[in-house]
């Protein structure tokens, strides 16, 4: 052992006699000692360890001692020790003489070089005598791969193509974009407004690119608060501050490294991030957070935003340059309200998912109660109809869902219904009316009165006021002076 000159000379003597009776204790209670010398040689091995040396291939004592420990002994980590001046505690050391558990422990001079190892055989036959702690590890083991499993399987990506429900030619243009994006390794950009169904799609690019058996993380900018952004993207270094985890955090690329990382409401992000991540998407590397190294990442980057980004640009609030590098494939995802042909299948389906859920049993929705539904703005789109769907569930005693519900949900979310003589249930006899007319018009030609009727109404509201319209209605200023434009000019005069 080393003196340590700092102690009285009898807290001296008492540390010399302490550390003796440890070495005479582990002498006679161990299984086995052996000395290494500096050059790593045995120099000794105690009464218990010479019962080892018949299995170990040993005759007699002197083929053992004097030799260098890797040529007698193998598997022995004793020149590690040697090297590294650090001890080994608890190891399993497995030889020709069977499994072990040893310690391993650098022995020093007054001046604290290494001069030697003591090597000790704690246990032999560890798969007895270390049977509970060896089941409990077994079960740790066992619930960390589990924990693994689950990890993996929750950023794996949820949806495919075939869970974009539509058939409309919006939709069927937009998932034919989304197959051919996901070929590529260059950044998606998906456009649209809220609840049009952009992480939907998101997924299913992973899913139908190269990189599917990988992760697929997700970042919501809305979500995270600014000041912890940078730590959420490109992690945190061990102690980076007061607080912070001593092993350190991985960040959402390191997390997605060789997979997708899907970049959420980007319209959101605060221009510091903004700067380091377009340096993570042009060098492929990022820097954690109180780190001075670069790590280098693989990372497939899709973002979706519900807000105008060229507008932004041009405002000064996002920045050209990273808009550019992420504008490579943009994708614009149609709102609802063009895609009044999908709104059977997309209620159908809808339906089904809300039933599966226990929210009821499968509803079924009259003719007249559909067509009231695809004559809706639809301001929150599909993210909106499902809720509407749920009400209806929850609200109605009968899975038979008639076009007085549905306007009585509909009244109650704030939607524009149209005029009750639009959407008059059908005759019974199966087209003909009363008067033995037909009562029924095409969809398009009603869909279009009801339009409208919707922003005559509108209009008339805010005073023939264009933009406070176009926000009661849910609709752009553009999407209204479209509509605008293809109204007769006798009906939209206010």
């Amino acid at each position: 052992m080393t003196r340590d000159d700092r102690l009285p000379r009898d807290a001296q003597s008492i540390l010399e006699l302490a550390a003796r009776s440890m070495f005479d204790l582990f002498a006679n209670a161990s299984e086995g000692m052996m000395l290494v010398d500096r050059l790593g040689r045995v120099v000794w091995i105690n009464d218990q360890y010479r019962r080892f040396l018949p299995a170990l291939g040993f005759e007699r004592e002197s083929d053992f001692v004097g030799h260098p420990v890797s040529s007698v002994v193998q598997n022995t980590q004793m020149h590690q020790v040697l090297a590294t001046g650090k001890p080994i505690l608890i190891d399993l050391l497995t030889n020709k003489a069977g499994t072990f558990v040893v310690s391993r422990i650098p022995l020093r001079d007054e001046s604290g070089d290494v001069i030697g190892v003591l090597g000790i055989v704690l246990f032999d036959h560890p798969e007895t005598t270390l049977q509970p702690l060896i089941s409990k590890f077994a079960r740790l083991e066992q619930d960390l791969n589990d924990a693994r499993r689950e990890l993996a399987n929750q950023r794996r990506s949820k949806y495919t193509f075939a869970s974009f429900v539509g058939t409309s030619a919006g939709a069927l243009e937009v998932k034919r974009q989304a197959r051919r994006a996901a070929q590529s390794s260059s950044p998606v950009l998906l456009l649209g407004e809220t609840g049009t169904g952009k992480e939907l799609l998101a997924h299913a690019i992973h899913a139908a690119s190269p990189r599917a058996g990988r992760a697929f993380v997700s970042v919501n900018m809305a979500a995270v608060p600014d000041t912890l952004l940078e730590a959420e993207f490109f992690g945190v270094a061990p102690g980076a501050y007061t607080g912070a985890d001593k092993k350190g955090r991985d960040g959402k690329f390191k997390l997605a490294d060789g997979g997708t990382l899907f970049l959420d409401e980007l319209g959101d992000m605060p221009p510091s991030v903004q700067v380091k991540l377009l340096r993570a998407l042009q060098e492929g590397e990022v820097e954690p957070l109180g780190s001075n190294k670069l790590v280098s990442v693989d990372v497939r980057v899709v973002a979706a935003t519900s807000r105008d980004l060229a507008q932004m640009v041009r405002d000064g609030d996002f920045r050209e340059d990273l808009f550019y590098r992420l504008n490579v494939l943009p994708i614009r995802v149609p709102p609802l309200r063009d895609r009044q042909g999908d709104i059977t299948l997309l209620t159908e389906t809808l339906c089904e998912d809300i039933a599966v859920r226990g929210a009821g049993e499968h509803m079924e929705l009259s003719a007249p109660a559909l067509s009231l539904l695809a004559a809706q703005p639809w301001r929150g789109n599909i993210r909106e109809l499902r809720n509407v769907l749920e009400q209806l569930a929850l609200r109605s005693d009968s899975a038979q869902i008639d076009v007085d519900q549905v306007r009585t949900v509909l009244a109650a979310s704030g939607q524009v219904a149209p005029a009750p003589a639009l959407v008059a249930e059908a005759p019974r006899d199966g087209g003909a009316s009363p008067t033995g007319s037909t009562s029924i018009q095409p969809l398009a030609d009603r869909i279009a009165a009801l339009e409208q009727a919707a922003i005559a109404e509108a209009l008339a509201h805010t005073g023939g006021n264009r933009a406070a319209a176009a926000r009661l209605l849910g609709i752009s200023r553009a999407s209204l002076y479209d509509r605008l434009a293809q109204t007769p000019e006798k009906q939209t005069d206010v």
